[in-house]
């Protein structure tokens, strides 16, 4: 079975006026959908190919050296991408609420107390990657930074909200006005998503 580039859940220029409609196009038409073609690629024929994509990169230190890396950068560009515009609403916005709004005073003081950890974290990450709000078995949340297209699923951590801060997820709007991007972003955000996430 092969992996697919799922459609947007709203039109391109949803998100405008913090994400543009040419960003959108680019980003999940040419990036997204490229991933997922290089990681069928890579799959196609092996033992592995009939596995989520979650159960691959939770295993990806136990798979075999030929795929690791195109399982590590595509897999892993595929399913990023798959909670990125899932967790990103033109409707979004607001504040956590009920017991994901509970949960993120009780970890970072406040639900802007979580806000500025967040954003601190991702202007200070260096060069392309993802921070995210995880959590793991016992329910605890924090937050992690990976390079590139590396997922906290690898390492026993389970994402719940996560921004891209590759170059292609925010140049041709803000150039390199990263924070102003990241501001943007609290602007999208599905609390109710993220919300179903956390209770899951």
């Amino acid at each position: 079975m092969s992996f697919i580039t799922p459609d947007l859940p709203y039109a391109y220029d949803a998100l405008e006026p913090y994400i543009d409609r040419k960003t959108m196009e680019v980003h999940h038409d040419k990036h997204h959908t490229g991933y997922t073609a290089k990681l069928n690629a890579a799959l196609e024929g092996s033992d592995y190919a009939g596995k989520s994509i979650e159960d691959l990169l939770k295993g990806l230190n136990s798979l075999p050296e030929s795929l690791r890396t195109a399982v590590r950068n595509a897999g892993g560009g595929h399913f990023n991408h798959n909670l990125f515009w899932e967790i990103l609403s033109p409707r979004g916005g607001g504040k956590a609420e009920g017991k994901l709004g509970d949960a993120l005073a009780s970890s970072f003081g406040s639900y802007d107390g979580f806000v500025k950890s967040f954003t601190d974290r991702a202007v200070g990450l260096f060069g392309s990657g993802w921070v995210w709000l995880v959590k793991d078995g016992a329910g605890t949340l924090s937050l992690e930074a990976t390079p590139n297209q590396d997922n906290p699923l690898t390492g026993g951590k389970i994402p719940l909200l996560g921004i891209d801060l590759w170059e292609h997820a925010y140049y041709l709007k803000y150039q390199n006005r990263r924070p102003e991007y990241i501001e943007g972003f609290f602007h999208l955000i599905n609390w109710e998503k993220v919300g179903d996430l956390y209770l899951s």
